[in-house]
């Protein structure tokens, strides 16, 4: 029997009892190789007791301890990254070398919350009236959750539980079923950290799982990252349980090349943005805007040998820049995808289809696909793919190519490749999308800044992580004070005026 991948509640490793379970796989052999846990709404409410009754003692600890727990916490993921990067692999998919990035980036967040005693500083203003004072304080909200996406099981989650917990929160965990184990680790790597038993938690499970968080009564903020659908359907119902959520769903991120840009830059920059992760990323980049049909000839033409030559196969294989799809239903979908682009008309000038590897038959391995000519009524222009699939659209003129990118429903990420400050310039005030790359392919924000999406790509009001996250997992208070000496006597009965 495969292993089960259980709950991890007050400190330790705990069984379910639901009696429910689903499948997890290698997706580069095609096979199940453990399973997971699907959690009941009364193994959720376990979990948030958990964090619940671990929240006091757990806030009132200095902000320089609970910062001492994070540097230990970034010690032990750089001691085990090796580790935890095979186990990415192993059930995600993507190449060691891709997951291992993937870590680092988390690690950066890890790194950011050990200053938090410096981040949780408020303001004061002493004699704001006749022997009085004020200043503000941020304090935490209570019990957070996050719900993370199989993509990224160990970024994405550490992109929000330290800085949670730094700033005095308890946190449960509800990972993708898809690949699981590396929650398992978190937790436990944060234990050995130092952090209380019921701080961290982790509830596996499904829609069951997820729904009994968002309306649980002692849950306080979520955090989410995933499809749009999803990420809507948590904000509106979160916030009718009068939950502070923050929900980053889907992308659609354009590439604009504009006829100065250097080309061979343009081609690597595409490269690893439209294919590392084999596409499966939310930064991906997933259209190219080529300003004029020179540049979209240019473009295809030096794509197309590197993208063919494209080292596809299993991630634990050193040689191999793109691992297999996630799942079985995942491959089905990006290849209806494709399928559709050619029925409405696109030109598929290189068809990553079909690509079957020695020894791995049964993985959910695909190649690389390029279409040009596309338009945006086509699906494959509208809607996020998620795999390892470029879009060109060719644009008249630099006008068009903005109007192109900021009338897509989604506005996570965009980049321009240009040598012209000016045009540059233009389009960083002018685009509307959340996060700008300027001769930089992927803008994810470093971790002391914020990363999150305009439109239909993020719900609520915080970005993740940066000055932003430290917002979203605290509530300002302001305090005014006044003490004994020379205290007007007598009730006043109309709004004081403190000047």
């Amino acid at each position: 029997m495969p292993e089960v991948i259980q709950h991890y509640i007050q400190g330790r490793i705990v069984e379910s009892t639901s009696g429910r379970t689903g499948e997890v796989y290698n997706p580069a052999i095609g096979e199940v190789i453990r399973r997971v846990a699907f959690a009941s709404a009364a193994e959720v409410r376990q979990a948030v007791e958990s964090a619940r009754d671990a929240f006091p003692a757990w806030a009132a600890q200095p902000p320089i301890r609970r910062a001492r727990v994070m540097f230990k916490m970034k010690q032990l993921l750089e001691d085990n990254i090796d580790e935890l990067a095979r186990l990415m692999t192993e059930e995600h998919g993507k190449t060691v070398e891709d997951a291992k990035g993937s870590i680092a980036r988390g690690i950066d967040v890890v790194e950011f919350a050990c200053g938090m005693p410096h981040l949780l500083k408020g303001e004061f203003t002493e004699q704001v009236g006749t022997g009085v004072d004020s200043f503000s304080i941020r304090q935490p909200l209570g019990v957070c959750v996050g719900i993370t996406p199989f993509n990224f099981p160990a970024m994405i989650p550490l992109w929000m539980s330290p800085i949670a917990l730094a700033c005095g929160n308890t946190f449960v965990l509800k990972p993708s079923e898809k690949d699981p184990s590396l929650s398992l680790r978190l937790a436990e790597l944060y234990q050995k950290a130092g952090l209380p038993d019921g701080a961290f938690n982790v509830i596996q499970g499904d829609k069951v799982a997820v729904n009994a968080l968002l309306v649980d009564p002692d849950v306080a903020a979520i955090s989410f990252v995933g499809a749009t659908a999803t990420a809507e359907y948590i904000y509106h119902t979160g916030c009718a349980h009068n939950k502070r959520v923050q929900a980053l769903g889907g992308a659609k991120n354009h590439m604009v090349i504009m006829p100065d840009a250097d080309m061979g830059q343009v081609s690597d920059a595409i490269m690893g943005a439209a294919y590392g992760s084999a596409g499966e990323r939310c930064m991906a980049i997933s259209v190219a805007v080529a300003v004029g049909d020179q540049v979209a000839d240019d473009l295809i033409a030096r794509l197309m040998p590197r993208v063919r030559a494209l080292k596809v196969g299993p991630g634990n294989d050193p040689e191999s820049e793109m691992g297999p799809l996630v799942t079985k239903e995942h491959y089905d979908k990006v290849m209806g995808y494709i399928d559709k682009g050619v029925e409405e008309g696109a030109e598929l000038v290189l068809d990553g289809r079909n690509i079957k590897l020695q020894g791995y038959e049964n993985g959910y391995f695909m190649g690389g696909s390029i279409f040009d000519r596309v338009t945006t009524d086509m699906s494959i222009y509208t809607d996020e793919i998620f795999g390892p699939v470029l879009s060109v659209v060719r644009a008249p003129d630099y006008g068009a190519a903005v109007d192109i990118v900021n009338g897509h429903e989604y506005g996570n990420g965009a980049a321009i490749f240009t040598r012209d400050g000016d045009a540059a310039r233009n389009f960083a005030n002018n685009i509307k999308i959340g996060m700008v790359g300027i001769n930089v392919p992927i803008p994810v924000p470093v971790a002391y800044y914020s990363f999150g999406g305009w439109k239909r790509s993020l719900f609520g009001d915080h970005h993740m992580h940066g000055a932003e996250g430290v917002r979203f997992y605290t509530k300002l208070k302001t305090i005014t004070s006044r003490w004994p000496t020379g205290i007007r006597e007598g009730a006043e009965y109309v709004m004081p005026v403190l000047g």
